[in-house]
């Protein structure tokens, strides 16, 4: 098992301190300035609101983020398959026509 490090993370102006592995390191802050710049952009556009609306904003926009993701990666896992099966139908017409 990898050594965990302890690193500290603000989201929301409020800060985390977690442990994670170092190779992850990077891809946490990355993520954790993502969400905060969502939260900002969600702030610059509806005046009004409080941290935890802005917060269930970005949790609702990354959870559709990577729904639409998973659905891009069936759609190419079905044409990838789809081509698969192309391929076999032509292997076999060029062996049957030798």
């Amino acid at each position: 098992m990898a050594e965990l490090i302890p690193v500290n993370i603000v989201i929301a102006d409020r800060s985390y301190r977690l442990r994670i592995e170092a190779a992850d390191e990077e891809m946490v802050r990355k993520t954790a300035n993502l969400i905060n710049d969502k939260i900002t952009e969600f702030r610059n556009n509806l005046a009004g609101k409080d941290m935890q609306d802005y917060v269930a904003m970005v949790l609702l926009w990354f959870a559709t983020e990577q729904n639409q993701s998973g659905i891009e990666l069936v759609k190419w896992q079905e044409a990838a398959d789809k081509l698969s099966s192309l391929e076999r139908q032509l292997d076999k017409a060029l062996e049957e026509s030798q």
